[in-house]
């Protein structure tokens, strides 16, 4: 019987390898994509970017999970932010603005366009909000994100508190609906760009 994954916090030097881990992962994303048409800015960008999320935002305002395969290697990640703590404050969105525009290069005004769609749309009730989950190309079908979405959920459940995510693949609407969550919206990138679906999850009754 095959190995659950192991889920844990990670620590701050596992921010590259998770950073990679989600590049990887989001590489074939029709918004990332849009974002970065040329793969191979888009295999430089996309590292940068989680990483940047990662230590500059979800680190202070939330969790950052990894679920680990038998070997110790990182074959998933998850970022969230806790509950009235999704937005960057002014002083953490100046800090983080220089490695945004390095990650983004020219695309930056592409970038600032996205972010602030979804910060429109955005919910206000309080919630956990699932930034980023993804699992290493090589690794899906092997309950990564199943083992990264339960744990977090299960929090969720027990504190009484709302989820909240948008997919960026129509495929994956399905996948989400399984752990509770229900399409609320969806957001239509500019200049022809692909949709994105909003999801929100009602917390489940214990026992």
């Amino acid at each position: 019987m095959p190995t659950r994954p192991e889920v844990r916090s990670a620590r701050r030097d596992e921010i590259g390898a998770l950073a990679r881990t989600l590049g990887a992962a989001f590489h074939d994303d029709p918004v990332m994509e849009w974002l970065w048409p040329d793969p191979y800015r888009r295999a430089l960008g996309l590292p940068r970017l989680f990483a940047t999320q990662t230590r500059h935002q979800h680190f202070a305002t939330g969790a950052v999970d990894i679920a680990r395969d038998p070997a110790g290697a990182i074959g998933g990640a998850a970022l969230w932010d806790a509950p009235g703590a999704w937005k960057p404050s002014p002083w953490r969105a100046l800090r983080m603005l220089p490695r945004l525009a390095r990650a983004f290069g020219g695309r930056l005004r592409k970038g600032k366009a996205l972010m602030d769609l979804m910060t429109e749309m955005h919910p206000d009730e309080p919630h956990w909000y699932l930034a980023t989950v993804g699992t290493d190309p090589e690794r899906r079908g092997h309950g990564f994100g199943q083992a990264l979405l339960g744990a977090r959920l299960e929090h969720c459940d027990r504190e009484g508190i709302p989820a909240y995510l948008e997919s960026s693949k129509y495929a994956n609407i399905a996948y989400y609906e399984r752990f509770g969550f229900d399409v609320t919206g969806t957001i239509t990138l500019p200049g022809g760009g692909p949709d994105m679906w909003l999801m929100w999850r009602t917390p489940r009754p214990r026992g």
